[in-house]
């Protein structure tokens, strides 16, 4: 099934060939799932003081190292990416965070270049646009962690030290890579975040009130037990005078921990987000939840408390650029679940109603970035199978579109150029960097600028065609989706299908490159893909989104069969010939499917829910598993709600083939609930196979593990859909041996 090293290009994609037809027809090939791996990926963009150049960083895959490593790039905006050229060439390092210097005639990056062996500690260099071989700056013993230029030019600002340790140092530019340290805090405590004032004269940072330093002793004296809902100290605000070095403390109150400082452009106001410090109603991914938003005076220490919405998320607090006005993003009416909207009022009006902004727009709002008058606000927003600019009036709330385009575009600008970066892709594009001058062009693609092209080679593949297609449900109501139609697509001639089914569910398939999981390598060998947008996605408004609430599976599972039968009637699909898959929600979904139906030929069920009564408690979330399922009540409150909806009760109905995927320790939907699905499997004679993959995140960590992953899958579906045999072990490790073998 998986080729050897001579046979990657017709395989390796998954194991079907290419259409003779398509082959007659283009010189190019199928996408594999190796190609995948191989992208590259383009960030760390920073912008020249005069806005007419743009460092960047290229993460490049090293498939024999099983690791990523990054060199810097610089790009000019005039020229575009004809003028691209490569500044740093460490083959098995990496160089991050580039940064320019106040003249714009140097500038630092992080990197573990002088690392040994596989140590990962950055040092600071410096380095000039125009090449030559960049200077060590620093040597901090644990390496560094973040570093700024002040506004005015004078010192470069960094972090050193392990998290638990970590102080400010700074360096002055005058002489930057002669000059030593200049320690700026000796804290009590670790230095937490930090962030410089606009007016140069001051530094802020937060640091805990204390440091538990037997508690710290007994981990490294092996006492490693995990404490779920470990006390922690709250982190408190912090001023330091960058002339005297004094430090001032800014907030005392112990019931809330300072998060997401903002500053306005004149240093005259900072916000920040205080976050309920209760042990047990906060966890890793509610940390925006049972927090509220407040707005600090520079000038005379004076705190008001913006809001009084405990157990609702808030944005941090973002000003207008003369400070006049702020902004903060939170659900409609400071409701709970609701779609996200603008709020705004005036800054130096204590106690000043709040405004709403985009209450007629069906979607959420984000904060974005502002209009120099302060008039606009710009945000990203999906819409159907899109990712859309947009716009809102600050005078009026009206929300409108700004780019129309048939793929992915999410807008960002420099705050001290106005330059905009726009971070676009599509089918056919993987995602890169383009430059448009002002707001008022973005809605003209013939004013963009394209910086950067990380991915050539897609060139040489053949992909299929992707559209946005829509259909109607049960109930009548218009459900919307991608369609991946298969390489060399015929009409008239029908083709087996994969499902893919996206996670959140509060999420969407969206026109970029490659969508779903390698939906062009299943295209490359004569699959189509549906990628659906089923109900409880986002994008296609808040009723949509909601419409599971109370009712999890029925809806979005009508959605998705309905979506089936269109393509079936359309003549698109083999009805004898169909595969679903899909990863946390998606996997959900995927577990109710084998429960509902024996449709589907074959099932590839990632990280999924079985039992919602155990996994509420499991997991690292539960609000959200309560709105869902008990329209707030938890699971001890109304179990029957849980249990009605969960796929463990309906398992004896499961007869489809079925692959499960979980990694080890993942803290959202844990490795119980596939070990549920796996063992009642296994024990009525369904065939199935369980593959635990290492880690501690929700998604598979390592490239090799992923590639695995993503080809086990496919074989699954040849073999339960065309009749071929599975993967083996050993077809694998020739593949492998034969790709580093070329490296």
């Amino acid at each position: 099934m998986i080729p050897t090293p001579t046979r990657v290009v017709v395989v390796l994609a998954a194991v079907g060939a290419l259409a003779p037809a398509a082959a007659a027809q283009t010189a190019q090939r199928p996408m594999t799932f190796l190609d995948v791996q191989q992208l590259r990926s383009v960030g760390g963009a920073s912008v020249s003081p005069d806005g007419g150049r743009v460092l960047y960083t290229l993460s490049v895959p090293d498939w024999k190292e099983a690791r990523r490593t990054t060199d810097i790039y610089l790009v000019s905006v005039t020229g575009g990416v004809s003028t691209t050229r490569q500044l740093t060439f460490t083959k098995d390092k990496s160089e991050n965070g580039p940064k320019w210097g106040p003249d714009g005639s140097f500038f630092v990056f992080g990197s573990n270049r002088d690392a040994a062996g596989t140590a990962t500690a950055d040092q600071l260099y410096l380095m000039r646009p125009d090449g030559g071989e960049a200077r060590k700056l620093t040597d901090a013993k644990d390496g560094i962690s973040d570093y700024r230029f002040t506004r005015d030019g004078r010192w470069l600002v960094y972090a050193a030290g392990k998290p638990e340790d970590r102080q400010l140092w700074a360096l002055p530019v005058a002489g930057v890579d002669t000059a030593a340290p200049k320690p700026l805090t000796k804290h009590a405590t670790p230095i937490r975040t930090w962030l410089l004032s606009p007016t140069s004269a001051v530094l802020y940072f937060t640091a805990p009130d204390t440091v538990d330093k037997d508690n710290r002793a007994r981990v490294e004296k092996k006492f490693t037990v995990a404490i779920r809902n470990e006390p922690k100290p709250a982190d408190q605000l912090w001023a330091l005078d960058l002339a005297s070095l004094k430090e001032t403390r800014l907030t005392s109150d112990s019931s809330y921990s300072v998060e997401g400082v903002t500053i306005s452009r004149d240093g005259a106001w900072i916000g920040f987000q205080g976050a309920f410090n209760n042990r047990y109603q906060r966890n890793v991914t509610e940390s925006d939840s049972y927090a509220d938003v407040y707005l600090l005076e520079a000038a005379t220490g004076r705190i008001e408390r913006l809001t009084t919405n405990a157990e609702i998320g808030e944005s941090t607090v973002s000003f207008s650029r003369d400070g006049s006005m702020l902004a903060i993003a939170a659900e409609n009416d400071w409701t709970y679940f609701r779609d996200q909207k603008l709020y705004v009022r005036p800054t130096a009006q204590p106690g000043a109603p709040w405004r709403k902004l985009g209450a007629a727009y069906d979607g959420s709002l984000s904060t974005g970035f502002w209009s120099d008058d302060g008039k606009t606000i710009y945000f990203t927003d999906g819409v159907k199978a899109t990712m859309q600019v947009m716009s809102v009036s600050v005078e009026t709330g009206d929300v409108r579109p700004v780019t129309s385009v048939r793929g992915v575009a999410i807008a960002d600008q420099d705050e001290d150029t106005g330059l905009i970066l726009v971070t676009y892709a599509d089918n056919r594009t993987p995602g890169g960097l383009y430059a448009v001058r002002s707001a008022t062009q973005l809605g003209d693609r013939s004013t963009w600028t394209r910086l950067t092209d990380a991915n050539p080679q897609v060139a040489q593949l053949a992909l299929g065609d992707a559209e946005e297609i829509s259909w109607k449900s049960k109930d009548g109501k218009l459900v919307g989706g991608i369609l991946v139609k298969p390489v060399g697509f015929q009409p008239g001639r029908t083709y087996p299908l994969i499902v893919q089914i996206h996670g959140g569910p509060a999420g969407a398939d969206v026109l970029r490159f490659n969508p779903g999981y390698g939906a062009q390598v299943y295209a490359g060998n004569g699959y189509a893909v549906l990628l659906p947008n089923y109900r409880g996605s986002t994008n296609y408004g808040e009723r949509h989104r909601l419409d599971i609430v109370g009712n999890y599976f029925q809806k979005g599972y009508e959605d998705i069969i309905t979506g089936v039968d269109d393509l079936i009637r359309q003549g698109i699909v083999a009805p004898d010939s169909m595969g679903v898959m899909g990863w946390s929600a998606g996997g959900h979904w995927s577990n109710w499917i084998m429960t509902q139906t024996d449709r589907f030929k074959a099932i590839s069920s990632g990280a999924g829910a079985m039992n919602w009564i155990s996994m509420y408690a499991q997991s690292d979330v539960q609000r959200n598993r309560a709105e869902y399922f008990g329209r707030g009540k938890k699971p001890w409150e109304d179990f029957e709600a849980y249990w009605r909806v969960s796929p463990l009760k309906y398992i004896n109905a499961a007869r489809t083939p079925t692959l499960i995927h979980v990694v080890d320790g993942d803290p959202r939907v844990p490795r119980p609930q596939s070990e549920e699905l796996h063992m009642a499997l296994k024990q009525r004679g369904v065939p199935t196979e369980f593959f635990v993959y290492p880690g501690n995140t929700h998604g598979i960590p390592d490239p090799r593990n992923q590639y695995l992953k993503a080809v086990a899958e496919f074989t699954w579906f040849e073999k339960w859909i065309r009749g071929k045999p599975w993967f083996t072990w050993k077809e694998l490790l020739d593949t492998v041996d034969g790709i580093t073998a070329k490296q």
